[in-house]
């Protein structure tokens, strides 16, 4: 097989308890699950568009997150800080605006989830409530649970805040690729944490969700014991057996790959 387009992150879905994975890369959808265990090769092209217009972005250019370039990196809402830090969320704001009005209502001005999740150890986040089993597979937990659920990102954005204070919101990636995980009990956690912030609930009229955990596992032969990160920029030519798959990561005998980073790059995938 041998096929070419420009890539975008991994699609996600839960079967039976296991991580789905596709590929998007051209007009196709490659079902990544099915290629463990086999040889697979990823070249670059040394073409790069921007995953929003489509305008070619030169090598000597940057490329910026989520594969933009700068014009749409500094207009689309998407892209915005808010959207890192949702309680900065400025959408009614008459001296800085929100970029997109229309798309920030429909995107920030949803239900949204406030959740725990074991990926390398505990964290909390907050995720859009139709998305929130993407986002935890994206994310390689191993175990997630939604604990409270909110009418925007802003107000889930600002009880976040208040959860940060007693417990972290990042991931360590490496221990996570090679599944070290500090596993927490998050039934109790949640009970324990919520008897913290209970100003902060009644505030922004959060509903307690009685949700059960959810545990994820991943299409995983052979974790790495030591991660070595692999770069298109450095790299064109990448190829491996593919051990498993995790997070946005493909798991070669060669090194791990984060798909996501290179979204909008123009690849090869041969097998």
């Amino acid at each position: 097989m041998q096929l070419s387009g420009h890539i975008k992150a991994m699609e996600t879905a839960l079967l039976d308890g296991e991580a789905q994975y596709q590929l998007p890369i051209g007009e196709q959808q490659i079902d990544m699950n099915a290629l463990i265990g086999q040889r697979i090769e990823l070249e670059y092209k040394n073409v790069r568009n921007c995953d929003n217009c489509g305008n070619e972005i030169k090598l000597a250019q940057k490329i910026y997150p989520g594969g933009h370039c700068a014009a749409c990196f500094f207009s689309l809402a998407k892209c915005d800080m808010c959207i890192m830090k949702p309680e900065t969320c400025h959408y009614d704001n008459k001296d800085d605006p929100c970029r997109e009005p229309e798309w920030g209502l429909g995107y920030c001005f949803q239900p949204t989830v406030v959740y725990l999740s074991n990926t390398a150890k505990v964290k909390v986040g907050i995720t859009n409530k139709k998305r929130a089993l993407n986002r935890w597979i994206e994310q390689g937990a191993v175990s997630a649970l939604p604990i409270l659920e909110v009418k925007s990102r802003r107000d889930a954005g600002h009880i976040e805040v208040a959860l940060k204070a007693f417990i972290g919101d990042k991931t360590n990636w490496r221990n996570m690729l090679k599944n070290e995980v500090e596993l927490s009990n998050l039934t109790s956690l949640k009970t324990s944490l919520l008897s913290q912030i209970s100003e902060e609930i009644e505030k922004f009229g959060a509903t307690n969700l009685q949700d059960d955990v959810i545990n994820i596992n991943y299409p995983v032969l052979k974790y790495p014991t030591k991660v070595v990160s692999l770069n298109f920029d450095k790299t064109p030519s990448i190829a491996g057996v593919l051990e498993g798959i995790k997070g946005q990561y493909l798991l070669l005998d060669s090194g791990v790959l984060n798909i996501r980073k290179f979204s909008s790059y123009h690849l090869t995938l041969s097998t």
